[in-house]
Formats: structure tokens, sequence, C-alpha cells
């Protein structure tokens, strides 16, 4: 059942503020959003058109991001950021693997 709340005008989770409902919502497509390629990683095997560099940087971000919400103790930025890892981690894996074979270049 949703609510709306009086001041934002926004429908939400009776149990969750507008604020908290728009941070899990965001939460859940930042999720998402590694997954397709993550899924076409698994299937192929290809790399090559993956850049190492924003790989790198991505894995560090969202461990950052992990950090920081372990720190403010923020579900949404807890669970988000852990959740995405997975995928994230796992095409890094594929990529440095890919390049130290030989099979994709270094490069950004």
């Amino acid at each position: 059942m949703l609510i709306e709340h009086p001041f934002f005008n926004i429908k939400c989770l009776p149990f969750m503020n507008p604020v908290e409902t728009v941070g899990y919502i965001a939460s859940l497509l930042s999720i998402l959003n590694q997954f397709p390629q993550a899924l076409k990683v698994i299937r192929t095997k290809d790399t090559q058109s993956i850049s190492l560099t924003m790989y790198i940087i991505v894995v560090v971000c969202i461990s950052m991001w992990l950090v920081y919400g372990l720190l403010l103790n923020d579900g949404p930025l807890i669970w988000a950021n852990a959740i995405s890892l997975i995928p994230i981690v796992y095409i890094f894996i594929m990529k440095l693997t890919n390049t130290l074979k030989g099979k994709d270049k270094w490069g950004i």
C-alpha cells in the first residue's frame, strides 16, 4: 500500500519516507545497470571493447561509496554498492585476465 507524503507530494511505501524511497529506487537502478554488461561478458567472454582503466576507476569508486555508506550507516548506499560490486568485479577480473593473456590490448 502506498501513502502520499503531504509536503513532497510523492507516493511512497508506508515504512519509508520520500527521501528513502528515492534512495532505494536509485540504488536498484545502480545495481541493475551493470548486469547487462556482465551477462554479455559471461556469455561471450569478450572484453575487448571494455576499458580496463575505466573499470579500475569504477571498482575503486564503488568500493569508496560502499565504505562511505558503511560509515554513514546508510542502507541504500550500502546495499546498492555492495551488490553492484559483484558484476563490476567480475567484469574487471575478466578484462584483466584477457589483457594479461594477450587477448585484449593494454591501454585506456
